[in-house]
């Protein structure tokens, strides 16, 4: 391996500004520049996708709720088993006030290469100011729902198994009501229905905004930028509680996840950390702790950031937090957590020990020191080449346009990281390796992966803040094999969130879990993919149900899409016509 030191060019804040200082990265840090390996290409095909779509933005970004938005979901809305992308938009400030509004939008695979725009139909356009948002099938009718988070009140979507969406916010009671960013449903209790984890910035509000540079919480290296989130109110989390008749009940308080100190919530998760077979909640608070909820059974959650190690980073500084990626990068059986945060803070890996106890490791594993001068957002463990070792992608853009009037920094406009896994506890820095799209400059928030054209190859799709999305063409490595599992819940919530799926082959144990939320106000293909590399035979896969049952399949064939029912055992193994792409 090549080991490159790379000079950390960052320069600190004063305090009292928007955001802490940051503290140099330790004496020695380095990274490796991946060498000795083949780098799969991620190509732009958002032209030839024929997605057409324009996130609006407002110029200078004198109000932070300007700033924040550009979520992405991936979903198979009509179950044909051709993944579909939806994008959520909003106004400005100034479109807000004169009743202007902005519209998403939901694009169907064509199996072709190319996606449609039924946005119209569905009748998903106007949630009002939106964020992002999450997948949940929340009356268990197979279909998948979706949530889009906003300021001012949230939106559940119910799936109607026809192409369209019917707005059931009011009847389910899970508008909240505040800005929300962050949302993941999960089924905590284990009664067959998806519950669902809100998170809430601050408490914005357009009829009293705050002062573009009026304050010392409002200058970024000594220049005038938007106001926050220092200096303002938070705004509390809510977690709402399935009732499994429709409805739901706000249950934040009684549960112990409300967030009563107000910090600045973004990115929030379920999974299982220590194993317990009890889905467990991060969140990634913006420059205050993050909060890891263990979750304690009979409706209670015990929140344990400090104590577990993913509140602050190494050295106990709070970091601007944003987007969060979960995965068992070191095949320990047990899932750490990286997250992005603010600009001269590191990205930060906090690896899985057991019991409840993490280690920042970031800067060992090689993926703090490339990440510093950046801003980073959405971000997911996902294997790019299909060796059976997740790798790690996260997308950057600043927050102040004004940063390109400085004379020195990071520009408005930025790359995008990649880190391959090098199967020893460390990555490699491939981001000028893999293409000319992560190099290219630009503002980016919401990052989602979905085999996208069912190659085997896991795509990478990003809605920018300003501008069009990308949706990025993975080229994949000749002779890697593949697997991927959708599952279906009949005891357990009909997603089958929360499952666990292990896989044996080659050698290798394998473990990932179906996953509502992450990433950055983004939602992922609910597919639960493997690489296998040259491995041409799967020895058993084990799925652990949320509902506890545990079953077993064993001798399975490699590069195929399997549908599994609890319960049931295997329903179907198919090969779907991958597509070729020139």
């Amino acid at each position: 391996m090549l080991c490159v030191v790379l000079q950390a060019a960052f320069i600190i804040p004063a305090r009292g500004q928007a955001h802490s200082i940051a503290p140099p990265p330790p004496p020695g840090a380095k990274t490796l520049t991946c060498k000795g390996r083949v780098i799969p290409q991620l190509v732009d095909v958002t032209s030839k996708s024929r997605i057409r779509f324009t996130h609006l933005a407002a110029t200078e970004k004198k109000y932070i709720v300007e700033s924040m938005g550009g979520g992405v979901l991936i979903l198979d809305y009509d179950r044909d088993g051709w993944p579909d992308i939806y994008f959520t938009n909003a106004p400005t400030v100034q479109m807000t006030l004169q009743g202007q509004k902005a519209s998403g939008a939901l694009f169907h695979n064509n199996d072709d290469g190319t996606f449609s725009d039924i946005t119209a139909k569905a009748g998903i356009a106007n949630p009002g100011f939106a964020m992002g948002g999450a997948l949940g099938d929340y009356n268990n009718d197979g279909w998948p729902d979706i949530y889009v988070t906003a300021l001012g009140g949230n939106v559940l979507y119910r799936n109607n198994g026809d192409g369209t969406f019917t707005n059931v916010t009011s009847k389910a009671g899970v508008a909240d009501g505040r800005w929300s960013t962050g949302a993941a449903f999960g089924d905590y209790d284990g009664d067959g229905y998806a519950d669902l984890m809100v998170t809430n910035y601050v408490d914005f509000k357009l009829g009293d905004l705050p002062g573009f540079g009026s304050s010392p919480t409002c200058k970024y290296r000594g220049i005038d930028v938007q106001c926050g989130p220092r200096g303002l109110k938070g705004a509390g989390d809510a977690l709402f509680h399935n009732n499994g008749n429709g409805t739901f009940t706000d249950v934040s308080k009684r549960a112990g996840v409300d967030d009563p100190g107000g910090y600045y919530g973004l990115g929030v998760v379920w999974s299982d950390f220590d194993n317990d077979g009890l889905p467990d909640i991060y969140v990634a608070n913006d420059s205050t702790p993050n909060f890891l909820y263990h979750n304690e059974g009979e409706g209670k959650f015990a929140e344990i950031g400090l104590e577990s190690g993913t509140a602050v980073s190494a050295d106990g500084s709070e970091q601007g937090s944003m987007g969060l990626a979960i995965g068992d990068y070191n095949h320990t059986g047990r899932f750490s957590i990286y997250v992005t945060n603010f600009a001269d803070e590191y990205n930060t890996l906090y690896r899985n020990d057991g019991k409840l106890n993490f280690q920042d490791v970031s800067y060992d594993a090689g993926v703090a020191l490339a990440s510093l001068p950046w801003l980073k957002w959405g971000d997911a463990f996902f294997d790019l080449d299909n060796d059976g070792w997740p790798d790690l992608i996260a997308v950057n853009g600043q927050v102040y346009p004004q940063v390109d009037s400085l004379p020195s920094g990071a520009r408005y406009r930025q790359p995008k990281n990649l880190f391959m896994n090098e199967r020893n506890g460390t990555f490699c820095d491939a981001s000028a390796q893999a293409g000319a799209a992560l190099v290219e400059p630009r503002v980016s928030r919401g990052l989602a992966v979905s085999d996208l054209d069912n190659d085997g190859n896991l795509d990478v799709v990003v809605e920018d803040l300003d501008g069009s999305p990308m949706v990025l063409h993975n080229n994949g490595s000749a002779d890697a094999h593949w697997v991927s599992f959708e599952l279906a819940g009949t005891k357990s919530n009909r997603l089958a969130l929360g499952v666990r799926v292990t896989v044996v082959a080659g050698g290798m144990t394998q473990t990932d879990e179906v996953r509502s939320g992450g990433s950055y106000l983004s939602q992922s293909d609910l597919r639960v993919h493997f690489g296998l590399a040259k491995t041409t035979k799967i020895d058993s896969v084990e799925f652990l149900w949320p509902s506890g049952k545990t079953e077993k399949i064993t001798n399975l064939a490699v590069d195929r899409f399997y549908s599994v029912l609890e319960g049931s055992g295997l329903v179907a193994a198919k090969r779907i016509r991958p597509l070729a792409h020139k």
